[in-house]
């Protein structure tokens, strides 16, 4: 498997002219986010990446975890890997100083949390969980829960988990059964069991802290009726010291297709009298706490989708510049790396294409998220939050299935060597093939952006997000550079594409819902082909910018704009396809009965 280097100047780039780092870093609490501490923070964070997490990926693929009477055992170097993580703080880089973290631009700390994933996506999902279960605690939690729990999880001295599905319910979670008996001292026994629990026990830390779904004895039917409660692995005794073990155990580890270091646990809970839990905020209200952690898991797994095709893509180069094989079909060389082969360019590019406009789209969520935090204004905070919340399955949708693609494409380029496990290519891909699945999969991203997103204003905030593609056309087309210009030309008639199939399904919704549900995921598609196309050209745009003042790496500009071109003449052109399928999204299923399958 090849080295890991992270891509410090692209992720300055993006951070930079994308995103927004510039304006943020004067937001209120963000002050010392200055060049010069971002500078540094992406240096030793690509050094800790590619010196300590990289070179444990593979170790961790072969060893995996096991399961011991004395609970998990994570890959050898785990825990040494996890303590200098936690010694260095990037735990909570982007957590409140209040208790412990940074407090620094989500901006900022993406691009770190990116360098972890591609360095070892298995290590990272733990951190992932944890900074989850924090902003939930920070949203819900009692301030004497908060007093007890919150500074160890921040600093990373206990781990979080996020504990919501059971064996009948899978993403349906209406059909959970765990429930909740309350106690006279204000706890409460939780019983049940759940499933696909990452993390859900390790030998990393001392503690655990659950956050578990689970139903009161009163509790209304359906969705309406689930609480959620923090349930240690370790209760917490009156001084701060671990006190006796929780009636919570792993009983089970999976067998997966990949990301074989992150223990995903079936927990038990109760099965001796009871596990003691705490309720977090009022009850029943548990699945909209929840989707406090999902929003932030949702917008790292599209995290892990960008840094999984970062690190295929780099082996892919690697390996295309290295190989031997065939002859230069222009100059009739023989014996030619294979990355002078047309067709090997052309993948090549599709993935650094793909991966750099869905790059822009995840940067640009978090960015959204730093405006939403700092504003004092109630109504730029809605719309920020909006747009962010618009964005986010965008970003989790697009970029998870960008990440099988990709991973799928360096493969192809390594030929009959990817499918060799030695070569590290077919991890990636077999790592990569959860990310569409966990978190809600890629048809219920598609729904949460149809009828949670584009439908609950009435379409206000995508004609926002439409306005501000449209300036970015206008923009290109008056550059006076003709690459610009072609950019922009491709652009247009992809929006024209996108806003067209947005009023046929707003059209639709009330009397053929059957049509709008098959033709989500398409729609979501498209989006996400429009939106990474937006990125590119807002890139290409300020490319030429530093060209024209001939300041900086100019050879870097030059391949931002190459890049940009790419995307437009060889992506973009999906949108009108993407549009015609949602169209035909009734005749996609009308007439099809159980005999045609």
């Amino acid at each position: 498997m090849s080295d890991y280097r992270a891509p410090i100047k692209e992720m300055r780039f993006v951070m930079d002219e994308l995103a927004g780092l510039p304006e943020i870093s004067q937001l209120p609490g963000f002050e010392d986010a200055t060049p010069d501490m971002a500078d540094a923070i992406l240096e030793e964070a690509a050094k800790f990446s590619s010196e300590v997490l990289a070179p444990l990926n593979q170790v961790g693929d072969k060893a995996g975890c096991t399961l011991t009477p004395q609970g998990v055992t994570t890959p050898p170097g785990w825990k040494e890997a996890y303590q200098a993580f936690c010694e260095a703080g990037w735990n909570g880089i982007v957590l409140p100083p209040a208790f412990g973290g940074q407090g620094l631009p989500d901006a900022l700390g993406v691009a770190v949390k990116e360098m972890v994933c591609s360095a070892n996506l298995s290590f990272s999902l733990g951190p992932l969980l944890t900074t989850g279960a924090v902003e939930a605690l920070l949203t819900c939690a009692s301030d004497e829960l908060k007093s007890i729990f919150l500074e160890k999880m921040v600093t990373g001295e206990w781990t979080g988990t996020m504990n919501l599905t059971e064996p009948q319910a899978g993403s349906d979670l209406a059909q959970i059964r765990s429930r909740a008996e309350p106690q006279a001292d204000g706890s409460y026994r939780i019983f049940g069991q759940k499933i696909f629990i990452t993390y859900g026990d390790h030998d990393m830390t001392d503690n655990i802290v659950h956050l578990v779904l689970a139903r009161l004895p009163d509790a209304p039917p359906g969705v309406k009726g689930i609480s959620m409660f923090l349930v240690p692995k370790f209760l917490v005794n009156a001084d701060g010291s671990l006190g006796a073990r929780n009636d919570a155990q792993c009983v089970s580890l999976e067998h997966k297709l990949g990301i074989h270091a992150s223990p995903t646990c079936v927990m038990a809970y109760g099965d001796a009298g009871g596990a003691v839990g705490y309720l977090l905020g009022q009850p029943n209200l548990g699945l909209e706490y929840m989707f406090i952690m999902m929003n932030e898991a949702r917008l790292g797994v599209g995290l892990q989708g960008v840094a999984l095709g970062e690190r295929a893509y780099q082996q892919a180069l690697t390996f295309a510049r290295e190989r031997k094989q065939g002859r230069d079909a222009l100059t009739g060389e023989k014996l030619v790396t294979i990355d002078r082969h047309p067709d090997i360019r052309r993948m090549l590019m599709t993935m650094k294409s793909r991966v750099e406009a869905c790059r822009a789209l995840a940067y640009l969520a978090s960015g959204l998220l730093d405006r939403v935090h700092a504003s004092t204004d109630p109504e730029e905070k809605k719309r920020n939050l909006y747009l962010a919340e618009f964005m986010i399955p965008i970003v989790k949708g697009g970029s998870t299935e960008m990440s099988i693609d990709v991973t799928s494409l360096g493969i192809q380029i390594h030929g009959g060597m990817g499918y060799i496990e030695e070569t590290g290519a077919a991890q990636h891909w077999r790592d990569a093939r959860i990310t569409t699945i966990y978190e809600g999969t890629t048809g219920i991203q598609a729904n949460d952006l149809l009828f949670r997103k584009l439908m609950r204003d009435q379409g206000a905030t995508a004609k926002v997000v439409f306005g501000e593609v449209h300036a970015t056309v206008k923009a290109l087309a008056a550059s006076g550079r003709p690459e610009l210009q072609a950019i922009g030309k491709r652009l247009g008639v992809a929006l024209q594409a996108w806003t067209g199939a947005t009023e046929w399904l707003a059209a639709n919704v009330k009397t053929g819902l059957s049509g709008v549900l098959a033709a989500a995921v398409p729609y979501l598609h498209l989006a996400v082909t429009v939106c990474g196309g937006w990125q590119m050209g807002r890139a290409a745009l300020a490319a030429a910018g530093h060209l024209e003042k001939e300041a900086g790496d100019l050879a870097f500009y030059r391949a931002k704009i190459a890049t940009a071109a790419f995307y437009a003449d060889h992506l973009l052109p999906q949108a009108a396809a993407y549009a015609e399928s949602v169209k035909a999204g009734d005749a996609a299923i009308a007439g099809v009965g159980d005999e045609v399958f």
